[in-house]
């Protein structure tokens, strides 16, 4: 039953969210699991980096998709590098069952979470340029994979 509340919360949480909070979230969700890929690794447990990483992996993918590269320009062309760059390491997590791949992908996803939160509240991101919400706008959003 609290898993069903749960989900009905994060549901409702999903559908009145504004497209800048959306992709804080898809931010959000991937580091979590990323940070679960690196003590599943710590912990010696496959099976548990594999999903994780693997819906990481999927996040990741969302995100990259959604680009705007018409009207987002060169940050979205940048953005599309980094995921580039970010799905080859995502990988290596698994490839190598090296949680060192999963910290530098956190590394890279924080300041781009950081920076669409700080738009989704209303306030100047610090980075300024990639909280842009024309760079990306995702049209369905899961956060539960």
């Amino acid at each position: 039953m609290d898993r069903d509340v749960s989900q009905r919360y994060l549901a409702q949480q999903i559908m009145s969210a504004s497209p800048a909070k959306l992709v804080a979230m898809l931010y959000e969700r991937a580091i979590t699991l990323l940070r679960e890929t690196v003590a599943a690794i710590e912990a010696g447990d496959i099976a548990r980096r594999w999903e994780a990483n693997g819906k990481a992996t999927e996040v990741v993918s969302h995100l990259w998709g959604t680009l705007d590269r018409e009207r987002g320009g060169e940050i979205a062309e940048n953005l599309n590098q980094l995921y580039g760059f970010i799905m080859m390491r995502l990988t290596m997590i698994d490839v190598e069952n090296d949680a060192q791949a999963a910290r530098e992908v956190i590394e890279l996803l924080e300041p781009l979470r950081r920076s669409w939160h700080e738009l989704a509240n209303g306030e100047p991101a610090r980075a300024g340029t990639e909280s842009r919400s024309d760079v990306a706008a995702p049209t369905q959003v899961s956060l539960s994979a």
